[in-house]
């Protein structure tokens, strides 16, 4: 009875690793690399995207059969300006993450947290070679050039109210549709509206239906998020049609970007040739992308940006 267990248990941290590992790489894109999937060894180069303090950093990670279910993932972090203590305090806030989301799955939550630590190190930079500029030029004036503009500092519209609470249950919210991308003559496209009940999520789902292109899709792949603000928790599902797992891939990259009150629907018409794993790849990108064009999430770059500059914003009111 234990060993069966264990089985299963094996077998859903692997389903598990491989739909995080999926979900990474849509996000992180080409700065994410596979070193060795059969050994579960990956690697993510992290950067700062700071001009004036760059840095960068590469996360090797490499995951255990009983990861999250059991086992943190072992990793390494190679960085030439993290010594010492610096080196120690990093460690501990990964263990603190973990250790607060044990069970969970922890990659992403990870990157995040060494990308912030490089922002703080090079604001702290920052901060000490412009202190000593001010010193040597005290009794100069400071050209508004010098003022860093904030003026294109957008924050991230993940639960933004397109309806009242109250909406009219028969009213469809409104529908876009993102670009298509097309591999061995499979195409997919994605779909996107925001939701705040089921009935709307019905509601969209035979809308895109009545499409006939869209209805004659080989798979009509779906997930969502409904956050319900009084139980304070979700209300999400998933549906593979017929790709089995790819649902709930879909749905795990959701979660991730912790997206809310949207629904993402994943067009696939099959063109006669397998694509293996790289079909899920395709179906994570679609959606990733809608979602960054429909303002739910931020690309990489855009986060690590506008990280930066909210630290130089409060950098500046501190002074």
């Amino acid at each position: 009875m234990a060993d069966t267990i264990n089985t299963e248990n094996e077998e859903d941290d692997l389903q598990s690793q491989m739909e995080e590992v999926e979900a990474l790489s849509s996000i992180y894109g080409d700065e994410w690399c596979v070193i060795d999937e059969a050994s579960r060894i990956f690697c993510i180069k992290i950067s700062n995207h700071m001009e004036e303090t760059k840095l960068t950093a590469c996360l090797q990670i490499i995951l255990p059969p009983d990861y999250p279910s059991a086992a943190p993932p072992i990793y390494q972090i190679n960085a030439a300006w993290l010594r010492g203590s610096e080196r120690v305090r990093l460690a501990n806030s990964l263990e603190d993450l973990y250790v607060e989301h044990a069970g969970e799955s922890i990659l992403y939550m990870w990157v995040e947290k060494v990308r912030e630590f490089m922002l703080e190190k090079a604001q702290d930079s920052e901060a000490v070679a412009q202190s000593t500029k001010v010193t040597l030029t005290a009794e100069e004036d400071v050209d508004d050039e010098d003022v860093p503009d904030f003026t294109c500092f957008t924050l991230c519209a993940e639960e933004a109210q397109h309806f009242p609470e109250h909406a009219n249950d028969e009213e469809v919210p409104p529908i876009q549709h993102g670009d298509c991308i097309t591999d061995r003559r499979s195409t997919f496209q994605p779909h996107l509206a925001p939701v705040v009940t089921p009935k709307q999520v019905k509601a969209v789902l035979e809308r895109l239906y009545d499409n006939k292109k869209i209805a004659s899709a080989t798979h009509n792949i779906y997930a969502y998020r409904i956050y319900c603000e009084d139980k304070n928790s979700f209300l999400q599902d998933c549906e593979d049609d017929g790709e089995t797992a790819a649902g709930g891939r879909l749905l795990h990259l959701l979660q991730i970007l912790d997206v809310r009150n949207v629904l993402v629907v994943v067009s696939r018409w099959y063109g006669g040739i397998l694509l293996g794993p790289d079909r899920f790849k395709h179906i994570n990108n679609c959606a990733r992308s809608i979602l960054v064009q429909e303002g739910y999430t931020a690309s990489s770059d855009d986060v690590a940006k506008s990280a930066a500059k909210a630290k130089r914003l409060k950098s500046k009111k501190t002074k």
